[in-house]
């Protein structure tokens, strides 16, 4: 039996080639085009059909369809008009060519069209390159990039890669066991070994590779190829492993990239389009849902307008925003999804280190005197706050209050101001004392800052949250618990305070209550009564996040539906956010303080609250983490946000604190 169908775009069912070529003509015959009818004539047939239109067009009124439509189209609908009349390889050869003409080489769209096509769309490609151009794809390829990334490039230009009824499982284990000898396990990497095993295995032969890679390493073959490999090559690796676990997934991605931001890279948004529109659009939707949680028809429609907007969303083929349940590629994917983050190991990097030649006394006195007559020396004070951990800081407070008798934090107080303040401030705190403080500002005055209490009590450990209460007490004579009961209500309040207990599980996942509290939730969300708040409060706030993940792993078997998916349509409000934000701390916390800091600084102002909170608190224990979460996700680095979002000696501290530019 044929795998089924998951395109958008199919045949026509009453396929006319003549008299859609003459439908056609009369569109564009006249003064002015019927867009409108050429969008909708050419969206409703398949492009092996639009073949025997151009023909039919030719064979009737002697002229060319594209030139046709050239000269009547303007702008981005008439080159989305134009892709989807070409044949699928020459528009990948046109691509191509596009991308290693003139100056720069497009290495995006390279890797994009290379790690993704199959050996039967690299041989048409190959063919129609030669035919299209009258040169050798191979040879302008290999002038046009160097080192390993050409070698790779060469590899998948080859189209040999081993068929998916080829595994060889006495392989599985001895490729894994290469890829980390050539990698993990020595000084420098055997960028040989990765290619030739990423190059030329079969699809589900790599996935089982990857499987057994992970228990070897205790880390994804992904992480691997972040920190052994480097630059386009990297890129281009990283790509070949996502269409291999993945490729709606791996286009679902490149769809968001081309899309979020200032400014829409329509070269990619079209290509993805109209490539995919035949092969696997539905699959990638469902993916796109899955991890941006909206639908790409939401964000085409966002992010688009015009007759170019109405080609891109019938080419999308519907809205998936109000969907429960997986297409089975979503399913094994979230699955497999909630697998790695259960298996990785993940190792925790901060920014900020102690200062190798720390001296409390030399600080306590250059920092007086920074601070000392008329006007303030801002740079030595933020080149000593900032490089120093946070240990180191409390023992400058002390030396500085047992050396001249004056409290430094008074001092720091008076000399600086606005948001240099709060920074430099909220770095020579303790971090209970600073937690603390930010629950009491997240709760006084007239509106609470909801989002800022969620991430705190979400994120933090028991013994954080502990200590964190105790400094709360000892700062404004009242219980956290009871600042938190009085300043919120309902479900919100009764799940910050099971949080603020600060007594969620520590243990290993145990596999077989993970089955019976994936069921329990299942079965909550097909109830009719209103316990689901309920059910989800008590396991989601007090099961160890190791346990959780197994959970929401055997949730999506249990049920077919995402975890996340079933928050946002079945709950509101603090509730919801709260509930989402546990989930995506138990899947990836650093992305999850990644996506934190993008909503800081993205649009109109910065929330400069939230931007130091997370800058400060994070700083020595998993920044850099959050860094390459930043850089991934949203496709530009954490510095350059930063630069671009705040100024002057603000700026200056929070970038020694980013650590680095990626």
């Amino acid at each position: 039996m044929g795998k089924e169908f998951r395109g958008t775009i199919a045949d026509h069912p009453d396929f006319d080639a003549g008299s859609d070529a003459e439908a056609l003509y009369d569109a564009m015959k006249g003064f002015g085009s019927d867009k409108e009818a050429i969008l909708d004539l050419i969206t409703s047939r398949s492009n092996a059909e639009r073949q025997e239109i151009r023909a039919a067009y030719k064979s009737q009124f002697g002229k060319d369809l594209i030139d046709d439509l050239k000269y009547e189209l303007t702008g981005k609908f008439e080159r989305l008009i134009v892709v989807l009349m070409r044949p699928p390889a020459y528009h990948d050869a046109k691509e191509i060519k596009d991308a290693i003409k003139g100056a720069g080489t497009d290495e995006k769209c390279l890797i994009e069209i290379l790690a993704s096509r199959t050996n039967e769309q690299i041989h048409n490609l190959v063919a129609a390159y030669k035919d299209a151009y009258g040169r050798d794809l191979e040879e302008d390829v290999i002038g046009d990039t160097s080192g390993h990334f050409k070698k790779m490039l060469v590899v998948l230009l080859q189209g040999t890669r081993e068929e998916d009824d080829v595994v060889s499982e006495d392989l599985v284990e001895q490729d894994a066991q290469d890829l980390y000898d050539a990698g993990e396990a020595q000084w420098g990497t055997d960028e040989a070994k990765f290619i030739m095993l990423l190059g030329n295995r079969s699809v589900i032969h790599l996935q089982l590779v990857f499987d057994e890679y992970q228990k070897i390493a205790e880390k994804s073959i992904e992480d691997s190829i972040k920190s052994e490999l480097s630059g386009d090559f990297e890129r281009l690796m990283l790509a070949v492993v996502q269409c291999i676990r993945s490729k709606p997934m791996f286009f679902a991605k490149r769809l968001y990239k081309s899309m979020k931001g200032l400014g829409t890279a329509d070269n990619t948004l079209i290509r993805i389009m109209v490539s995919r529109s035949e092969i696997d659009m539905l699959d990638i939707r469902e993916c796109f849902r899955l991890r941006y949680e909206k639908s790409l028809y939401n964000m085409i429609q966002d992010d688009t307008s015009g007759d170019y907007k109405r080609t891109l969303l019938k080419l999308c083929g519907g809205d998936d925003d109000m969907a429960g349940e997986f297409f089975p590629e979503a399913a094994q994917i979230a699955y497999k999804m909630w697998e790695i983050s259960a298996m990785t190991k993940v190792q925790l990097r901060g920014t900020v280190r102690p200062y190798q030649n720390f001296d409390p006394a030399s600080d306590a006195q250059a920092l007086r005197k920074a601070m000392k007559g008329f006007g303030t020396d801002e740079d030595t004070i933020i080149d000593i706050v900032a490089h120093r951990s946070n240990a180191q800081r409390q023992e400058i407070r002390q030396t500085f209050k047992s050396l001249l008798g004056r409290d430094l934090m008074a001092d720091l107080k008076s000399e600086l101001s606005k948001n240099l303040q709060r920074l430099i401030l909220g770095l020579m705190m303790t971090p209970a004392e600073f937690e603390a403080k930010m629950m009491k500002k997240a709760m006084e005055g007239a509106g609470t800052d909801e989002h800022a209490l969620i991430e705190i009590l979400v994120t933090r450990s028991n013994q954080e949250i502990q200590e964190m209460c105790s400094a709360y007490q000892n700062a404004y004579k009242k219980s956290l618990e009871d600042a938190i009961a009085s300043d919120t209500s309902g479900h919100f309040k009764r799940i910050l305070i099971s949080l603020a207990q600060g007594a969620r599980e520590e243990d290993p996942a145990d596999m077989a209550r993970a089955l019976e509290d994936a069921q329990e939730l299942a079965d909550a969300c097909n109830a009719d009564s209103g316990d689901l708040e309920d059910k989800f409060m008590s396991i989601l706030c007090t099961r160890s996040f190791p346990h959780l993940r197994r959970v929401f792993q055997e949730f999506v078997r249990c049920s077919n539906k995402d975890i996340e998916q079933i928050i946002k349509k079945e709950m509101s409000g603090d509730v919801k956010n709260a509930m989402f934000a546990i989930v995506r701390s138990v899947k990836n916390q650093p992305s999850y303080f990644a996506d934190r800091l993008y909503k800081a600084m993205k649009g109109l102002g910065t929330d400069d609250r939230a931007l130091i909170r997370i800058m400060v608190s994070r700083s020595e224990i998993d920044l850099f983490n959050i860094r390459k979460e930043f850089k991934e996700t949203h496709d530009a680095s954490l510095h350059e946000f930063i630069q671009g979002d705040t100024s002057g000696d603000y700026r200056k501290t929070l970038l020694i604190l980013c650590g680095g530019e990626d």
